[in-house]
C-alpha cells in the first residue's frame, strides 16, 4: 500500500450526524469531523491512520486541552466506544462553531 499524500487526506464530506456538507480544512490540518455539529466518523485506530474497519459515528463527548495542539473535541465511537481527541479547527473558510463547542454540557 503507497503512502497517501496529505492532500489526498484532507477533502470533503458528508457529515455522517447531520448531513451538512463539510468543506476541506484550509488551516493546514486535516478536518476529522463537522463544524456544525462537531459529530465525526471512526476511521483512524491512530491519528491519521485510516485503519479503523468501524467506521461508525463518533460523537462529541468532551473537551480537552493537549499543549502544543490546543483544544481539542474527544469523541467516542457509538458502535465500538473507541475515543479520540481531535483538534478544533478555529481558522481558516470553515471553523468550528465556537458557540456550539461553548455551549455542551461538559463545559
Amino acid at each position: 500500500m503507497g503512502a497517501r499524500s496529505r492532500q489526498a487526506e484532507n477533502t470533503g464530506f458528508e457529515c455522517v450526524h447531520c448531513t451538512a456538507p463539510v468543506p476541506a480544512n484550509t488551516d493546514g490540518h486535516y478536518r476529522n469531523h463537522c463544524p456544525y455539529c462537531l459529530w465525526s466518523l471512526h476511521v483512524d485506530e491512530l491519528p491519521g491512520d485510516r485503519a479503523s474497519g468501524c467506521r461508525q459515528p463518533m460523537e462529541p463527548i468532551g473537551l480537552v486541552e493537549k499543549s502544543g495542539k490546543g483544544w481539542q473535541v474527544v469523541h467516542r465511537c457509538t458502535a465500538c466506544g473507541h475515543r479520540q481527541p481531535n483538534r478544533l479547527v478555529r481558522d481558516g473558510e470553515s471553523p468550528d462553531d465556537l458557540d456550539l463547542v461553548l455551549s455542551l454540557p461538559w463545559l
